[in-house]
């Protein structure tokens, strides 16, 4: 696993106001039930660590723009929810898997964003859930969330890999855009084996994709105080995704 340090400038902020909340469908409404039920994420006075993988093949070219701006509004919520500390990780092109140094300042998560770009190449999740582990072993890690569309590597390799972090009580939260069958049987394996959570969604879900995003986030950062805090701090339509939560 390499790392990458590069800078950049961060990306101007958007001055567009949020779309109201649909209540949410069943799929999301099991989603948090399953965020709901996993309890306190870290020990008092400490900040949780979350590891933020995506891939960034070619196929996920059409949606990258939205995406790159909802994981850095996900970023400012773990910062205002009492402390968390993130580790991008992305695959792409011919072998290549790279990860950040541990990210503790909001703007910083933007700047590393702005500065990967999609590449032709086959999936790598097996890499991102083996340096997870690799990671906690240095020192706590709280979740893993991933983002991503497809699966072309051999599934019971990544149960094994998977097994392994639900061992060590880090549930992974698999995001799945598209409808591919392949990927989405991995994913919900994968989120069984860690007790973590599935859910997909297609282009136009993308405000409830955000709203995921920041509860996952606020769990890492200071566990169910922290998803109670968030949701009366959001607007009519945080509040009813969120209120299956308390």
């Amino acid at each position: 696993m390499s790392k990458d340090r590069s800078e950049a400038t961060p990306a101007p902020a958007s001055g567009r106001s949020e779309p109201a909340a649909a209540p949410p469908r069943p799929e999301v409404a099991a989603f948090l039930e399953r965020v709901r039920s996993l309890g306190p994420a870290t020990a008092s006075g400490r900040r949780g660590r979350l590891v933020f993988a995506l891939d960034a093949t070619m196929s996920r070219q059409p949606t990258w723009d939205s995406a790159c701006a909802l994981q850095a509004e996900m970023f400012r919520e773990a910062a205002a929810a009492g402390g968390l500390d993130i580790q991008l990780i992305y695959f792409r092109g011919l072998n290549e898997c790279r990860a950040s140094g541990w990210v503790s300042q909001s703007e910083r998560l933007a700047e590393l964003m702005s500065r990967i770009d999609c590449r032709g190449g086959h999936t790598q999740i097996g890499k991102v859930l083996s340096h997870t582990q690799n990671e906690s072993a240095k020192q706590k890690v709280q979740a893993l969330v991933f983002v991503g569309d497809a699966m072309e590597e051999a599934v019971d390799d990544l149960c094994v890999a998977a097994g392994k972090l639900g061992l060590l009580g880090i549930p992974v939260f698999m995001f799945q855009e598209g409808d591919d069958a392949v990927a989405e049987s991995a994913y919900r394996e994968i989120a069984r084996l860690t007790h973590g959570a599935y859910c997909r969604f297609d282009t136009g879900a993308a405000h409830e994709l955000g709203e995921l995003l920041r509860a996952v986030a606020a769990y890492a950062a200071g566990g169910m105080k922290a998803l109670a805090d968030l949701s009366a701090r959001r607007g009519s339509g945080a509040r009813k995704l969120l209120a299956q939560l308390k």
